[in-house]
């Protein structure tokens, strides 16, 4: 199984690497193309930015707004995302200016490139469930390596590298080490991403066995004649909705009946854009839905913390730190397990040398 899924899981593994410190590579690439930004009075209004993008692309009646990302720094762009031809534009506008700061396609981005390629091999869909099974495999060969550590014979032999001795013995001294110090990570990893990849089939049975209802579909009652409400207006909904949590991006109908989606973050939220959300009917203003972080049913919690999970971010700057090297990890394991299976014991020899695994 592993000499299967080997090259995928290592391509998984140090891409992965990268990800773990997404928002610090991309805030590091945004600042360089669009400047520095000097804070000088309170932000412009997010309909100016709308308003803005609307006569920017006033020749391109197709392209429609789909979200905004509200700046997390005095000295951060807005960030509005449209899609055309299933690929994603970003726009960044200045914050204080309104000015048109700069675009980029979110695919060809260094990030982009190294998600696609960590999600889904470049594939698209057939990528996307080859690396959820990969995960699978992965999850498998961390519980069967875990079982066969042995280290459960000897505790200090388990965690010993002999330096000095055989380059085979070397070789499987590195793999049970490196296999044992990170086998927990790497199953999580492993669950969450084939939870991911497959989450059509995951997601139901995460609900049925925590016993939480699965949220319903949202849509807009669609009033003939009648305008959508303001993203300010949607905005300020929210706010009263969920007092006390800062905006951190609105997602904007693109359909009749789509919904607006205001994200919320509170104090005591570790992730980036927060998990708390408000959904809104776009032309009653009426909430359809809030979803407090503070309070969410058991399944909701579960899915929640797939992400600091296969991220490391539970554990702040430390654990993600250790996460780079648990990347790093299906590549000394692929190699050294290439190694160990090149010298297999012959047919004739096939019961293991205890004294040799200890």
């Amino acid at each position: 199984m592993g000499l299967i899924v080997a090259l995928i899981l290592v391509i998984v593994g140090l891409t992965g690497s990268i990800l773990v410190f997404q928002r610090e590579i991309d805030h590091f690439l945004v600042h360089r193309q669009v400047g520095n930004i000097v804070p000088s009075r309170e932000r412009v209004p997010v309909e100016v930015v709308l308003n803005k993008i609307k006569s920017a692309y006033s020749s391109q009646p197709d392209i429609k707004v789909e979200s905004i990302d509200i700046p997390k720094l005095a000295n951060d762009p807005y960030q509005v995302w449209f899609s055309r031809n299933d690929k994603w534009t970003e726009v960044f506008i200045h914050p204080y200016t309104a000015a048109i700061l700069g675009t980029r396609e979110w695919e060809k981005t260094i990030l982009g490139v190294t998600f696609q390629l960590h999600y889904q091999l470049l594939a698209g869909e057939t990528g996307t469930i080859i690396v959820g099974i990969a995960a699978l495999f992965l999850l498998i060969l961390s519980i069967t390596g875990f079982i066969l550590w042995p280290g459960w014979l000897k505790l200090v032999a388990g965690f010993k590298i002999k330096l000095k001795a055989h380059i085979k013995r070397l070789n499987f001294d590195i793999h049970k080490v490196v296999g044992i110090i990170s086998v927990v990570f790497l199953a999580m990893i492993a669950f969450t991403g084939f939870c991911w990849n497959f989450n059509g089939f995951t997601y139901p049975v995460i609900y049925a066995v925590t016993r939480t209802p699965k949220p319903p579909e949202l849509v807009s009652q669609v009033v003939a004649g009648k305008q959508s409400i303001s993203v300010t207006q949607a905005m300020q909904i929210a706010d009263a909705a969920l007092n006390g949590a800062a905006t951190t991006y609105i997602s904007i109908p693109t359909k009749p009946e789509g919904v607006f989606r205001v994200n919320k973050k509170f104090p005591q939220e570790k992730e980036d854009f927060g998990r708390s959300r408000v959904y809104i009917d776009q032309y009653t203003g009426q909430v359809l839905r809030i979803r407090d972080e503070r309070n969410l049913p058991l399944g909701e919690k579960v899915l929640d913390s797939f992400t600091p999970m296969h991220y490391g971010t539970f554990g702040g700057l430390t654990t993600r730190i250790f996460y780079v090297f648990v990347g790093l990890a299906p590549l000394i394991l692929s190699v050294t397990g290439l190694i160990m299976w090149w010298y297999r014991p012959k047919k004739s020899n096939l019961i293991p040398n205890r004294k040799f695994m200890t």
